[in-house]
């Protein structure tokens, strides 16, 4: 079979604009409600209120990538996304924009802007197969290419909004995914799917749950999945709420910059180099050494040191970080059947969304209350508390099991 890379390629051109539109809106939703109300409170809160409704039809949106399919999935959410953000600076220009529109209006693009990611990481797989790649070296481009998005997003916010306005901001957006969405449908390639899949003859509402029901039987899976929930709970309010708040206290924006620029290209770094990783290290070993390297690093940055070494920590955090979530994808990838996998990824898309919601405002008390490092310090050690038990957890060592089960797994096992 003659070799086609352009699908693969041109899924993660489709990524780098989708994501890139998407980290730009976590700037750019703040910095409007905050221009609206003056208020960093009222801020928090629309961030908070339009991300509860995307939480709730996350698990839907798996369910629509594996009745409808993926590629279709990530074309026409990508689209509506971008048409629905447009609606924004259309409102603003006309009418003016109050706080509630702001609410209206964030939450319908958020209702549908999982749906683009989620299908893209769904179809990995099928775009990997015809290039010849390895699950392991398709998942490490796809999430570098995903953390180079999330990177660039902030920055080009912020110069939009210099340059021409927070609301007009949003055209900006708008234009990265509807570009998002076109590239999407050039993408020409033939899903997998289980023959005999009696879970497609069930009502909706049960066949939305079998996500759930396919991730508590699979406990490899689940082991990955309880590592992802203690870094989006427990972690990543350090990242938003602790750092931010050191930072300002120090009155030095840059030193933040320069510091999550540091966690990030080290991130970007260790998930390119995933498929390389694999070859001396076993998929439990790039656990362990992924959930007890991110506390590693936390405790002594808990313990606020010089620029210099916190430089070095981020450094190191990034490094351990990066080939967390191409292990992750890789596993879900290898282990579920594909006609069941959508609704599986939107299960990881809800916990990384719901993750900081739920532990954000407690971390922020704790920060106003106990102070920066006590916080951060209890943060450090409760990652680490948790990294220890995943490590040990009985069902680690199935990670490295292989079954073939598709085309694409038959790759993975001559590479």
């Amino acid at each position: 079979m003659q070799r086609r890379v352009a699908p693969f390629v041109l899924t993660q051109i489709s990524s780098l604009f989708s994501v890139t539109a998407g980290s730009m809106v976590f700037i750019a939703i703040p910095w409007i409600a905050l221009e609206i109300s003056g208020s960093a409170t009222a801020a928090g809160l629309v961030v908070a209120l339009t991300a509860i409704p995307g939480l709730i039809v996350i698990p839907l949106v798996g369910s629509v990538i594996d009745k409808f399919g993926r590629r279709r999935v990530a074309v026409w959410a990508e689209l509506i996304t971008g048409a629905l953000t447009l609606l924004l600076p259309l409102v603003a220009g006309l009418w003016g924009l109050s706080l509630i529109g702001l609410i209206i209006l964030a939450t319908l693009k958020n209702v549908v802007a999982p749906a683009g990611p989620t299908a893209r990481k769904s179809i990995v797989p099928d775009v990997a197969a015809p290039a010849n790649m390895t699950l392991d070296r398709a998942n490490s481009i796809h999430e570098a290419v995903f953390a180079t998005g999330f990177a660039m997003g902030p920055a080009l916010a912020t110069f939009c909004i210099a340059l021409i306005g927070s609301a007009e901001t949003f055209i900006v957006v708008a234009a990265f995914a509807l570009a998002s969405g076109a590239v999407a449908s050039l993408v020409k390639v033939v899903e997998q799917h289980e023959p005999n899949d009696e879970t497609e003859k069930e009502p909706f509402h049960r066949y939305a749950m079998q996500g759930f029901k396919v991730l508590f039987a699979t406990p490899s899976v689940l082991v990955m999945m309880s590592a992802v929930v203690i870094l989006a709970v427990v972690y990543l309010p350090t990242e938003m709420v602790v750092l931010p708040s050191y930072y300002n206290s120090l009155g030095d924006p840059e030193g933040l910059g320069l510091l999550i620029s540091a966690m990030a290209g080290a991130s970007i770094f260790g998930a390119l180099f995933f498929e390389q990783i694999h070859r001396y290290l076993s998929y439990s070993t790039i656990l362990r050494i992924g959930i007890l390297g991110v506390p590693a690093a936390m405790i002594p940055m808990s313990q606020l040191p010089a620029q210099w070494a916190m430089l070095v920590g981020a450094l190191v955090l990034g490094l351990a970080w990066g080939p967390l979530l191409p292990l992750l994808n890789t596993v879900i990838q290898r282990k579920i059947p594909a006609n069941k996998r959508g609704r599986v990824f939107a299960l990881e898309m809800a916990i990384w969304n719901a993750g900081p919601l739920i532990s954000m405002v407690a971390v922020g008390a704790a920060v106003d209350g106990i102070g920066v490092k006590p916080t951060y310090t209890a943060l450090a050690l409760a990652v680490m508390t948790a990294g220890l038990i995943v490590s040990f957890n009985k069902h680690i060592k199935a990670l490295n099991e292989k079954g073939v089960t598709s085309p694409q797994e038959a790759i993975d096992l001559k590479s």
